[in-house]
């Protein structure tokens, strides 16, 4: 791929980037379809595997990105990446409509604060890492990305259980939580794929999975070729351009579940993925057989930083509840643009 002019390359991100937005649309159905037939969600086993699905195009660039030895393009991408993932929140409370109140008004539930604090929980421990020397590892593993899963692994018993049975009972007047799971029947909508058989549905997840590592990993080589033709430091480009690419399949899925009126599930979604794909930093040590994060850049630093204070305003707001909107915006999703725009700004070189 590296003959390819820079015309070339950018269409074949291009490419990479479509393909991963419209594999990802099936995946997500299939999935969902999998999830209601199966009860994969009932069981924490099966919470893993549907992370996991949900996560493809991450682990197809982690993977891959490790195993070229672009160390910094895959801590940047799961790093840096959940900011853009948090600022995806801010489109689906545009997509909610000027004549509703905020998304974070509508959620009313506090399970997706739950999965707000595993995210920073999760990213926190992880970035604890980049201070630890190369040679502090477990069987070439960093410490903080093995606690990070074992972090993430027991943050999914508990939020699985809450929804389950929560000892608390929330009242938000003029909320709109919609369905907790997916496995609920929608009053209006049925399930994806209801009239396909349990082999054609499976046949679309495993097609739609084929595609969705191909995409990752053609957005990965000409992601890297691209950042290093435009002088682009790779970890930037990971955590911006290449996080955004990646967040398409789950601005697809959120803005279906806003239309359907599964308000907590949309956020849940976008902060649940969140917290999976800081998990993918151990999957990228053992593949190197050296902590990879000790390749992270302070620009890496930064905006994991910015994240987690991102991440803390969608918690915090779904907890107070504003209620006023400007420009179809809550004032929380305007906070969230505003602060990703600093972090921009003073991005470290």
């Amino acid at each position: 791929m590296g003959g390819l002019d820079t015309p070339l390359l950018v269409l074949v991100f291009l490419a990479g980037a479509a393909a991963t937005w419209i594999a990802g649309v099936y995946l997500s159905n299939a999935t969902d379809a999998l999830d209601v037939r199966f009860g994969l969600g009932e069981a924490l086993g099966g919470l893993i595997l549907l992370a996991i699905a949900g996560t493809l195009p991450e682990i197809a660039i982690t993977v891959s990105a490790a195993s070229a030895g672009h160390y910094g393009l895959a801590v940047g991408n799961l790093i840096g990446g959940v900011a853009v993932q948090t600022l995806v929140l801010v489109i689906l409370d545009v997509v909610s409509g000027p004549q509703r109140p905020p998304l974070s008004f509508l959620v009313g539930s506090l399970v997706p604060v739950i999965e707000a604090l595993l995210v920073v929980s999760v990213l926190g421990t992880a970035l604890g890492g980049v201070a630890l020397a190369p040679s502090t590892n477990i069987a070439g593993a960093s410490p903080t990305s093995i606690a990070a899963v074992a972090l993430w692994v027991s943050g999914v018993w508990v939020v699985n259980r809450v929804r389950k049975r929560s000892n608390w009972r929330v009242e938000a007047p003029r909320s709109m939580p919609g369905r907790a799971s997916v496995r609920e029947r929608h009053p209006r909508h049925p399930h994806p794929y209801a009239k396909a058989n349990n082999a054609g549905v499976l046949g679309i997840f495993l097609a739609a999975s084929v595609v969705t590592l191909v995409a990752g990993v053609s957005l990965q080589d000409s992601g890297n070729l691209l950042a290093g033709r435009f002088g682009i430091q790779g970890a930037v480009f990971g955590a911006t351009v290449l996080a955004l690419a990646t967040a398409l399949p789950e601005i697809s899925s959120g803005i279906a579940a806003v239309r359907l009126g599964d308000m907590q599930l949309a956020v849940g979604d976008i902060l649940g993925g969140n917290a999976f794909q800081i998990c993918l930093l151990l999957v990228a040590d053992l593949i190197a057989g050296t902590p990879v994060i000790v390749a992270a850049h302070d620009s890496d630093v930064w905006l994991g930083a910015t994240g987690i204070l991102m991440t803390g305003v969608a918690a915090v707001a779904i907890i107070a509840r504003p209620e006023r909107k400007v420009l179809w915006m809550g004032l929380d999703s305007i906070l969230l643009v505003v602060i990703y725009a600093i972090a921009l700004v003073l991005l470290p070189s």
